[in-house]
């Protein structure tokens, strides 16, 4: 189902929508609630933030207070902190939604997070800080403008990055370079966790590890899933306290295993769905909710 542009005819009132139509059907406009993203722009679909997070306590006040006030939820995948990074999650949003993760690794914990979530679009946010919440907003409009998933890609025309290394850009540059010969891809990043998906994806992926390589293995899925995928130009930030568990070596050795592991998987021959009903992408929609000023990079509350 395409997404419905809908332009205001002059002197309309958006709120003054009928709840009923003149047959007496409920008002197609009034099927969902709608939450403002701008103050020309509005979505349907409710979604989710997953936040894998261990000891990140210093790090969620800005990672928090970056996020959008549309969004539906945030699901804290918490995986056994022995900061407060619980408490300080619950005291920034009251509504915020903890999951005790039961394994070890951030495939792990992702896996926990996504089967909590209850929104119809899945964003996979980092907890230390590198990603702006912020550009959120572009992975949605991907979305429902038609991709099945939007991934993020640093190496994208007018996306950044401040954290890798020479060893690491390198790595990446080469293991993508793989991925897109073997697989059919035209991805310009591949190791990066600032990914959005509509949560019917899991439906047609398996997600079966546990460590750094989940994105990759996601990466590589989808497209042998044969669904639409756009990347997103996003810019990663350095982490703003705490030292990162990622190891260039290692990390990197578990990702090529994975490319040569899913190189011997039959490619899915499954339809791609659509998304899904009901959905409706208005313009103007509701009055816009005030998006706070982001905060500056590492001050805490």
């Amino acid at each position: 189902m395409s997404a419905v542009l809908r332009p205001e005819s002059p002197g309309e009132d958006p709120l003054a929508i009928p709840s009923r139509t003149t047959a007496g059907r409920p008002h197609p406009m009034r099927e969902r609630p709608y939450r403002a993203v701008s103050s020309h722009l509005a979505i349907a679909p409710p979604v989710s933030v997953v936040i894998p997070a261990m000891n990140e306590a210093r790090n969620l006040p800005y990672v928090f207070r970056s996020l959008p006030d549309w969004i539906h939820e945030v699901v804290l995948v918490d995986g056994n902190s022995t900061d407060d990074t619980v408490r300080v999650a619950r005291a920034l949003r009251p509504d915020v939604k903890v999951v005790e993760q039961r394994g070890t690794g951030k495939g792990d914990a992702l896996i926990s997070g996504f089967a909590a979530c209850t929104g119809d679009i899945i964003v996979m946010v980092d907890a230390d800080g590198s990603a702006d919440g912020q550009e959120i907003v572009s992975y949605v409009s991907a979305l429902v403008s038609g991709a099945d998933f939007a991934k993020g890609s640093r190496f994208a025309n007018g996306g950044g990055t401040d954290d890798m290394t020479r060893i690491r850009k390198l790595g990446n540059r080469v293991l993508c370079a793989v991925v897109n010969a073997k697989f059919g891809a035209r991805y310009t990043d591949l190791c990066y966790g600032y990914n959005a998906f509509w949560r019917h994806c899991l439906d047609e992926i398996t997600l079966d590890c546990t460590g750094f390589e989940v994105e990759t293995l996601m990466n590589i899925r989808v497209v042998k899933a044969g669904m639409r995928v756009q990347e997103i130009p996003s810019h990663e930030y350095d982490r703003i306290h705490g030292v990162s568990n990622l190891r260039a070596v290692r990390d990197g050795l578990r990702v090529l295993r994975v490319i040569l592991r899913e190189q011997g998987i039959p490619r899915s021959v499954r339809s791609v769905r659509r998304r899904p009903a009901g959905l409706r992408l208005t313009i103007p929609a509701v009055p816009v909710v005030p998006v706070a000023p982001t905060m500056p990079r590492g001050e805490v509350l």
